[in-house]
């Protein structure tokens, strides 16, 4: 994880409006993703999860998708991609997504009620993401085995838990101090 926590460390930081928003190549693809870093994270994925648990990788797009594709062939599991846009495909699940910088729509697709889930993503923030996602697999009626993000920047990890009814497993945790990435594992 030396590798992580370094690039994070180095991070540069902009504001979006009063949000601090850091730029790194796992939440971001800027700059370019080292496949060494990317490999650090999935090492550190598996640790924390039950690999017999779950069926299949759920991945959030954007930026979930190279965690969730490196995921998938190192444990040779399908995932399915939580898209920004619209199919209208046959049991497509639409559900509002409210961040700290923008509000938008996600658009579920393959899951099923039988299926198990693995739910990871690349940053966790405010949490909107991530709630209006497990909401949307509720409806579906899907099992959720575990949620898995890389970074985590929310300063309230429980009371997010107890909102969304499931415990986040997180890779590194930060917070914005001076402009500045400050890892704090």
């Amino acid at each position: 994880m030396k590798l992580l926590k370094e690039s994070l460390r180095n991070a540069p930081v902009i504001m979006k409006g009063n949000y601090p928003y850091f730029i790194h190549p796992l939440t971001d693809g800027i700059p370019e993703i080292d496949p060494a870093v990317l490999k650090d994270a999935v090492n550190e994925i598996i640790k924390v999860i039950d690999i017999d648990n779950f069926d299949k990788i759920v991945a959030v797009e954007a930026m979930g998708l190279p965690i969730g594709v490196a995921l998938s062939m190192e444990l040779t599991k399908p995932m399915t991609v939580i898209r920004k846009r619209p199919y209208g495909l046959p049991g497509e699940v639409e559900v509002e997504q409210h961040t700290g910088y923008s509000r938008g729509k996600l658009y579920i697709n393959s899951i099923t009620s039988e299926d198990r889930v693995l739910l990871v993503d690349d940053v966790l923030s405010t949490g909107g993401t991530i709630t209006a996602v497990v909401n949307g697999i509720r409806r579906i009626g899907a099992e959720i085995s575990d949620i898995v993000v890389v970074v985590n920047k929310n300063k309230d990890l429980g009371a997010l838990e107890r909102k969304i009814g499931y415990k986040i497993k997180t890779i590194v945790n930060i917070e914005i101090v001076d402009g500045r990435v400050k890892v704090l594992d």
